[in-house]
């Protein structure tokens, strides 16, 4: 019923900025809260940002003053810019959205995942 597709993953030099995109699309009553997750190998995933519907926004300690969590409500869309890349923020970087569905009911949704990779 809803897909959320990503996109703007790459390979970057550290310093470097990348700027992911997720798009959800389908049928849905409403987007709630929108996030970024990510996963290094051997790691857990983390959440890296988060923004609600109204525009609150939650960042994690090691992306703070680096990375800049937005959406488009218009487009269903939530970005990521992502400045001053270290080689830790090598991971696969998942998009996340809250949404409520057509009959009201709360769903989580996930991306599928887009690589980001910082050389040093």
């Amino acid at each position: 019923q809803v897909q959320l597709v990503e996109s703007g993953g790459g390979l970057v030099q550290a310093g470097g900025s990348l700027r992911l995109s997720c798009a959800a699309s389908g049928r849905f009553f409403s987007i709630n809260a929108m996030g970024w997750y990510r996963q290094a190998p051997g790691k857990q995933r983390e959440l890296v940002a988060r923004i609600s519907s109204a525009g609150s926004t939650y960042y994690a300690d090691s992306v703070k003053g680096r990375f800049t969590i937005s959406r488009d409500n218009a487009k269903n869309t939530v970005y990521l810019e992502m400045n001053s890349l270290k080689p830790e923020d090598t991971a696969v970087y998942y998009c996340n959205a809250e949404i409520t569905t057509i009959t009201r009911r709360p769903y989580n949704d996930w991306g599928q995942g887009t690589q980001v990779t910082v050389s040093s």
